[in-house]
């Protein structure tokens, strides 16, 4: 199945993404404070941290970014889930590679699809499937 190789493949090039800790440890409970304080830190909080000058630029929401957030609405009038369970799983647990390579509306997305499948409205199959649908779809335009 083309598709499952591919999530596969996708998935091991993130874990190759995310940031490696090059600090030997010995004993969890043995961490020091600044360590555990990184650890704890959610990557959408950028209060007091540096970056670089931006230009910030108005952009029209594309298509598939404003389906995504009509989706992610909808299933909130449902009852799936709420904003606050949507910032969670779009936001803080996704980890500082994923948050950063990963555009706004991607996020939101990817939490929908995660929550969908853990809440087991929908079968990780089902996704897989689906996705390889639409992508061939796609590839026949």
């Amino acid at each position: 199945m083309a598709g499952r190789e591919e999530l596969v493949q996708q998935q091991e090039i993130i874990s190759f993404l995310q940031p490696a800790l090059h600090m030997p440890q010995n004993w969890n409970y043995e961490l020091a404070s600044p360590v555990v304080k990184a650890y704890l830190h959610p990557p959408h909080d950028v209060g007091g941290q540096f970056d670089v000058p931006a230009i910030y630029e108005e952009k029209e929401e594309e298509q598939w970014e404003l389906n995504t957030y009509v989706t992610c609405e909808v299933l909130g009038w449902r009852g799936i889930w709420n904003s606050e369970e949507r910032r969670r799983r779009a936001d803080n647990d996704l980890g500082y590679a994923m948050y950063l390579g990963i555009p706004y509306y991607g996020r939101w997305i990817l939490a929908a699809a995660r929550m969908l499948v853990d809440k087991k409205h929908i079968a990780l199959s089902e996704l897989i499937e689906k996705i390889a649908e639409v992508k061939a779809r796609y590839a026949r335009k």
